[in-house]
């Protein structure tokens, strides 16, 4: 029985002394991965700003384009691509000039 107590008082301070070393081990890993999580939060919530205020910038462009008139002159550019090309003899606009004969 005296052996029994021997082996016990030599094994439970090596038990716990690496016990409480696995635990703080184990403890300090869990608080770097947790660090590690809210850096990458951290990191993708920045990510997500910077695309969230450069797609409202963009949307503020195109509400320029559409509110000064740009939409109209877009159809504008259309409907002269539509049209057929002018001759090199008779380029510009016409002035609507009389001539002298139908004064």
């Amino acid at each position: 029985m005296n052996d029994f107590f021997e082996v016990l008082l030599f094994v439970v301070p090596i038990t716990t002394v690496v016990g409480g070393t696995v635990y703080m081990i184990r403890s300090k890993i869990s608080g770097l991965q947790q660090e590690l999580a809210e850096e990458r939060g951290a990191n993708r919530t920045a990510q997500i700003a910077t695309e969230k205020s450069e797609l409202e910038e963009r949307v503020r462009v195109l509400e320029a384009i559409v509110t000064d008139r740009g939409f109209d002159v877009a159809t504008q550019i259309e409907a002269l691509r539509d049209r057929p090309a002018v001759s090199s003899h008779d380029a510009g606009v016409p002035l609507n000039f009389k001539t002298k004969e139908e004064a």
